[in-house]
């Protein structure tokens, strides 16, 4: 009952993805080291860059008005293209493999995360001029970075199970996270203003965080839990934060209701594991990109018709109440601490 259209045009495991130009066009990258950018209406490839790495890319990202795309690489560099011309503009070499890459809101910066040492760096977008070299940071391999909306502070999480931010201004560590996960930790998005924080794990769950108030170092985080089956690769949540998708390798897309703290709808169809997930701003489409070479994109606009979402919502009636602090409705989880049930999940994390 959700239409899909499965995107084909790669040729080994696609690894990264992103919806771009409002919307009307997506970014993919693959282990067959190209990006390509795909035309949602067309089904197809209008532009492909190819011919520059030289080993399977790990991760694609844009700047907000969409002009330049940063890719990262196993054949050690990260590198910057032109998204009109598909010229490369700049090469950053690194020592190791290179896991990921994320461009900063203000578009100034590029981060990235290496194997070797389990380094970090971050570099001019415009020049490539190393502005942090952080060696060390973790005690394994860094699998995802991603800056913080203040364009100053940089998210990081690792094999190792922990979660760290770096500051950019104290060059620092801010905040080291060491008990979140059983597992390693396999991605990390922020809301857009900046104050939750959501990890993927291999423990099979996620965690959102009160980042901004600092407010996870005396209360226990969110947990989104029996979402999927096996371990969770990736999550982002949507524009105004009411939504988390998560990728997993049990093959399965997982759409979460973030206030009510609860899986709303399981997309089934890949062939193997969902490597990245992403969502459009207007919360119609969900993407997702597989190691079996295929993008699917999902209409979800009519998701809360959907009869058995419609007969579970009404199983769970009796549960739903009205937020004491914020009066939205929320779905009330059984927990032992009764105070607790009487918020939805954000003022919780707030409280």
């Amino acid at each position: 009952q959700i239409h899909f259209k499965i995107l084909r045009g790669h040729s080994d495991t696609v690894s990264s993805c992103h919806f771009c130009f409002e919307d009307r066009k997506i970014l993919s990258c693959s282990y067959d080291r190209t990006v390509k950018l795909w035309d949602i209406e067309k089904g197809f490839p209008i532009q492909v860059f190819e011919e520059e790495h030289t080993a399977p890319i790990s991760e694609c990202n844009l700047t907000p008005d969409d002009r330049r795309v940063v890719t990262s690489s196993y054949d050690n560099t990260v590198k910057a293209w032109d998204m009109e011309t598909g010229k490369m503009l700049w090469t950053v070499e690194h020592e190791g493999l290179v896991t990921s890459c994320n461009i900063s809101c203000d578009s100034r910066y590029v981060v990235s995360g290496s194997d070797k040492e389990n380094t970090m760096y971050v570099f001019d977008a415009v020049s490539a001029a190393v502005v942090s070299n952080i060696q060390g940071h973790h005690k394994s391999t860094i699998t995802r970075c991603c800056f913080h909306p203040d364009n100053q502070t940089v998210t990081s999480v690792s094999y190792d199970k922990t979660i760290k931010l770096w500051d950019m201004t104290t060059q620092s560590t801010s905040i080291t996270i060491n008990e979140g996960h059983s597992n390693a930790v396999s991605d990390c998005c922020f809301t857009s203003d900046g104050r939750y924080l959501c990890t993927a794990s291999w423990d099979k769950s996620l965690k959102i965080w009160d980042i901004k108030m600092g407010e996870f170092q005396c209360h226990e985080p969110v947990s989104l839990s029996q979402g999927h089956e096996g371990s969770v690769s990736s999550c982002l949540f949507s524009q105004d934060a009411s939504l988390v998708v998560s990728g997993g390798y049990d093959k399965t897309i997982a759409i979460w209701d973030t206030e009510a703290g609860y899986k709303k709808l399981s997309l089934q169809g890949h062939l193997d594991w969902v490597t990245d997930v992403a969502i459009s701003k207007n919360k119609k489409w969900i993407l997702s990109a597989s190691k079996d070479s295929t993008l699917r994109l999902w209409n979800i606009e009519k998701m809360d018709h959907i009869p058995s979402l419609t007969e579970s919502r009404k199983a769970t009636d009796s549960k739903i109440a009205q937020c004491e602090e914020c009066g939205k409705p929320f779905l009330c989880l059984q927990r032992s601490d009764s105070e607790m049930t009487s918020r939805c999940v954000f003022c919780r994390l707030s409280s």
